[in-house]
Order: C-alpha cells, then structure tokens, then sequence
C-alpha cells in the first residue's frame, strides 16, 4: 500500500466490518476506498488467521459441539456455468463450539465434503488435550473423520437427528420447517445424553451470520472470491474469541478457556494481526 491509513482509521474498517457492514457500506461511514477496505480486511484476516493457529493450542475442552454454515462465493450453486471456477458456488464452513467456554477453537471453509471433514476433524483433535464429547447434526461425513483422528475409543460421539415437517413452506415464506422430533444417537463412547446437543452451535452460527456480512442471506454483499471469503470468516472468530465479551460469562471466550487474561479491543485484534503484538 502507497499510503498506509493511520492505525486509528484501520481500527473504524476493521470494527465496522465486525458489526455486520458490508465493505460498501464501511467506505461510506469511514471514508475509506473501497478497495483499501479490501486490502485491509484480506491482510488484517490473514493476521487473524495465523493468530488464531497459534493460540488454539493445548486446549482444555471437554464438550464441543460442531455444525457447517452455508454461503456462496460468486453465485449460487444453481446458477454455475461450465467453465467456472471451482472456488465459486455454495460453500460451507465447518464451525466447533466450546459448550462451557464459548471458545472457537476451529473452522474451515470448504465444501460439504468428507474430505473437508477429515480435514475439520483432523485439524480440531490435534489443538485438544483432553478427553471430550462431540455433538453434531446427522452429516455422516463426521464419523469417519472422528473415527480416524480421535479414534473410536477415544471420544465420546453422538449425533442429533432432527425430523421435520413435511408440510411444503409455500411461495414466498422464507422460513426453515417446523421440527417435529429430536433423536439423540450414540456413535462412539459413552456420550452423556443430557449434554448432546447443538444449540451452542446453532447459536454461533447466528452470531457469525450478525457479525459477518458475507454470511448475511438475501443481500448482494456475498463474497467474490474464495479469499475474501476465508480472511472475513478468520476475522470474524477471533474478533468473536478475543473481543466479544460474553454476556453469560462476563468475559470473552477467550478468557473463559484461558487463551487470554485480558478483553481484547479491536486495537489490540488489529495490533496482533497486523504487527504480532499482543495486549
């Protein structure tokens, strides 16, 4: 960049950005080219992201619950054409929740895959140290990949079957279908069945979708390529780790899982992912 915006204009980008403000709108509240936004958001996201690698480590969670967010880069699915990149289209991002701490401890964005469940799956056991119980939806692409990287006796596995109704929603509702039943299915271990579910995981999936404009449905602000699309998503879970105070928590997730001693302001997140200085 030829002329660098001061640290305190960045801070305004990255914490509109935060809130939910397409780049669009963040140019007309800060004054920023759009472009520069741009630039900024894939350098302060690519900051994050290594921020995020290095302190998700050694983690002591013990029920995490995971879930995939869907969004689409460039078009939806229905609408790719023959030729297009294989980047573009619906793309899903694999999320996993600390139940008691809130804590992120990992994501990816990819397709709905088991290959990109092994690599989700793989990614999570290796920044654990401690026994723990997985939930998850009935996605069959999680067994194999928990399977494999904690092993069958290794973790505590079920899964939430959801059954919905099969009454048809109609033109122009634009609401998910009533569900009508809820079965809980061990997989592996001894799950304890009062504490398998995903609501935590659902929960942060609406917090992503307030926090990050790409992931807003029904909008023109989705991302154009698959870059953008990975550095917003990297500064949204650690915006959402270190920043965010949790109300029932009193603290950040962060805090809550010992990652951090201190509530982070979006100085600090933009000083760690820009120049690697902590708070």
């Amino acid at each position: 960049m030829a002329n660098i915006l001061p640290r305190s204009k960045q801070v305004q980008v990255v914490a509109a950005l935060t809130e939910g403000c397409s780049m669009r709108s963040v140019s007309r509240l800060t004054g920023v080219d759009r472009k520069t936004v741009g630039t900024l958001l894939a350098r302060v996201g690519e900051g994050c992201e290594a921020l995020l690698n290095e302190t998700m480590v050694n983690l002591p969670c013990e029920r995490l619950e995971l879930d995939e967010l869907w969004a689409f880069i460039g078009r939806k699915a229905k609408h790719m054409r023959p030729g297009d990149d294989a980047s573009l289209g619906d793309t899903w991002t694999w999320l996993a929740i600390d139940a008691e701490t809130k804590l992120v401890p990992s994501f990816l964005v990819g397709k709905r895959t088991e290959s990109d469940a092994r690599v989700f799956i793989a990614d999570l056991a290796k920044r654990l140290t401690v026994r723990v119980q997985i939930s998850t939806d009935g996605l069959r692409s999680y067994v194999a990949p928990i399977g494999e990287s904690f092993g069958t006796t290794g973790v505590d596995y079920a899964q939430v079957i959801k059954s919905y109704e099969s009454e048809n929603a109609g033109a122009g509702r634009y609401s998910p279908p009533q569900v009508t039943g809820i079965e809980k299915l061990p997989i592996f271990g001894a799950p304890r069945e009062e504490l398998v579910s995903t609501s935590y995981a659902e929960r942060l999936n609406l917090n992503v979708r307030m926090m990050s404009r790409r992931y807003t449905r029904l909008t023109n602000a989705f991302s154009k390529k698959i870059e953008q699309h990975v550095a917003s998503t990297a500064l949204t879970i650690a915006a959402y780790n270190f920043v965010r105070m949790h109300k029932a928590l009193r603290c950040s997730p962060a805090m809550a899982a010992g990652v951090s001693k201190t509530l982070w302001t979006v100085e600090d997140l933009v000083d760690a992912a820009l120049d690697g200085v902590r708070p």
